[in-house]
């Protein structure tokens, strides 16, 4: 069962940047893993797969806005 849906806006913990949820997956040995299109803190666009104990759902009002092109 997952925590996340797709294109749901999360923070990242560690580093404070927030993305929206492209993919995630399952395994048999190991926590559900997101894959997560986020703005880095140097302005790249990045994609990288974190754990489900690595982000944090945002509410709407603190979401980002991730309009332009993001979803």
């Amino acid at each position: 069962m997952f925590k996340f849906e797709l294109n749901q806006v999360v923070k990242i913990a560690v580093s404070g940047e927030a993305g929206h949820i492209k993919g995630r997956t399952e395994y048999s040995d190991h926590i559900n893993a997101y894959y997560v299109h986020y703005k880095a803190g140097d302005g790249r666009a990045v994609n990288s797969w974190f754990d489900e104990t690595d982000i944090k759902a945002i509410d709407k009002v603190g979401a980002p806005d991730v309009s332009n092109g993001w979803k």
